[in-house]
């Protein structure tokens, strides 16, 4: 199961770099075996060219390492926060992609301004709170995955499968780390579209901001491709 697991993790990490996510060693993507407790994470700094399923790293759930001889990503504590905290998570990835870090730069939300975000975000993606000196001076990575608990205090992470770290990137995820790599590329996309999407009315009508779309409209989207009577896609 854990060779299964490592390989999965290795393919999403590689569909990160073939979608145009991430350049040099930047990014990670980790999957995780519930019923073992072990979650399996790209190796920290190996180049994407050279990477392969035997190069992940497994760590347990409070990040001590099991089976591997690289050192884990350096972003693994945030995932492991993830996975302890929000329950349905199977897997979880991280980018610096440039529009959806465009966002998190500016510390702000991305607000939902039509279907295609509402087809996979069930209404905005929230922004962390920045952290704090003593947050960065201690365990960062683990108070970067508090900071994006505390971050869904009104919204479902299920439902809103991404977040956008203040001044730092974007994490995603999902049932798999497939999933969470799909979510990443959905999040890039809809990032850029919001941001023509306000230069645009800020050109034509004046105003510093289009307005969101209707609830009713995002409900709509999000419920029929993700609730329990979807009927998007083919029947499984």
């Amino acid at each position: 199961m854990l060779d299964e697991l490592k390989a999965g993790v290795c393919e999403a990490n590689l569909e990160l770099k073939r979608s145009g996510l991430v350049i040099l060693t930047w990014g990670n993507v980790s999957g995780i075996d519930r019923a073992e407790g072990l979650v399996a994470i790209k190796p920290s700094g190996v180049s994407y060219d050279e990477m392969r399923p035997e190069h992940m790293v497994i760590v347990d759930l409070e990040g001590k390492v099991v089976e591997g001889d690289l050192r884990p990503s350096s972003d693994t504590a945030t995932h492991l926060v993830l996975y302890r905290e929000f329950e349905g998570l199977g897997g979880v990835a991280h980018t610096h992609s440039t529009h959806a870090t465009a966002w998190a730069q500016a510390c702000r939300p991305l607000p939902c301004y039509g279907t295609t975000h509402a087809d996979s975000f069930r209404g905005e993606i929230p922004v962390t709170k920045q952290l704090t000196r003593k947050a960065l001076q201690g365990d960062y990575e683990a108070e970067t995955g508090l900071a994006i608990v505390r971050a869904f205090a009104r919204a479902d992470p299920l439902e809103v499968p991404a977040v956008l770290v203040a001044s730092h990137g974007p994490f995603t995820w999902g049932p798999s780390p497939e999933a969470a790599v799909e979510n990443s590329i959905v999040l890039e996309q809809v990032a850029e579209m919001a941001a023509i999407t306000e230069q645009l009315s800020i050109h034509l009508c004046g105003q510093p901001l289009a307005a969101a779309a209707d609830g009713a409209l995002v409900d709509k989207h999000f419920l029929r491709k993700h609730g329990k009577d979807a009927y998007y896609g083919q029947e499984r």
